[in-house]
């Protein structure tokens, strides 16, 4: 049978928290070595708010999986098109925003899923198998056991349909994208507020309840992310290229700023 790591699945099998890193400046495949090496698990490989092509998004893909760090993309959209094609060319799986009921979600399942999961249509040699031509029912069966699908909840109807998006066959990964649901709520950037702090153990208790993993994104202060992880969550989208860049760089101007100078 023939088998196909997922570095970030095993993680979070083991209990452990899954580190993610958002990527909207990286252009180049080292990325996925680089934040390995660093210490993270999983690359957010943004085709929501970022300029990157498929092209880009796939190629950096194939060479976070064989860096041992899982690729991810967030598709832009619900049409089976985006993640059918990260899919194919080498995401070990798909994030999908703004998923406020069980309906969508299902409906991102499928085009995630080979059947009888869902409504993947089946393509030739795949990355994620190393192009290594497979009898097409041990196909189906690792790819649709390896990859990982992630629902993003970013509204208060998505809070509220918490149980049904987790109860959902074949998502994996319920991911609260704080940012935006706090947009939602008209409380923008107040990340410490009861309503978020609400949400958190809403969906974390119906993922708890189905066996399912809560996510955290949009939070990167320490103390509310040890709340929030308090809370059940465990995949952790923990900052960006950008935020990095910007962090270090910063903090070396600084640095050399302060220097005298005669």
């Amino acid at each position: 049978m023939a088998i196909v790591y997922n570095h970030t699945k095993q993680t979070l099998a083991e209990g452990k928290l899954a580190l993610g890193v958002g990527l909207r400046q990286a252009r180049t495949v080292d990325i996925g070595k680089i934040l390995k090496t660093a210490g993270f698990d999983w690359l957010f490989i943004d085709m929501e708010h970022n300029a990157m092509t498929i092209d880009t998004a796939t190629q950096i893909a194939v060479a976070g999986q064989d860096a041992g760090i899982t690729p991810l993309v967030r598709v832009p959209g619900f049409e089976h098109h985006h993640a059918s094609r990260a899919l194919d060319c080498g995401a070990q799986g798909i994030v999908a925003p703004h998923v406020d009921d069980a309906e969508t979600a299902a409906r991102i399942v499928s085009a995630c899923r080979y059947p009888p999961h869902g409504k993947r249509s089946m393509t030739g040699g795949l990355p994620q198998l190393d192009f290594v031509p497979t009898p097409l029912n041990e196909t189906v069966q690792v790819i649709n056991d390896s990859t990982l699908v992630v629902v993003m909840v970013e509204s208060p109807e998505a809070v509220a349909n918490a149980d049904a998006l987790a109860s959902t066959e074949g998502v994996d990964i319920v991911l609260i994208g704080t940012n935006d649901l706090c947009m939602e709520m008209g409380i923008p950037g107040q990340f410490d507020h009861d309503q978020v702090a609400d949400a958190y153990a809403r969906v974390g208790e119906a993922c708890k309840k189905h066996k399912k993993t809560l996510g955290m994104g949009g939070v990167y202060n320490p103390v509310l992310m040890e709340k929030y992880i308090g809370l059940g969550a465990r995949f952790i989208l923990s900052g960006s290229d950008l935020s990095f860049l910007m962090s270090g760089a910063s903090a070396r101007a600084q640095e050399l700023r302060a220097l005298s100078i005669s």
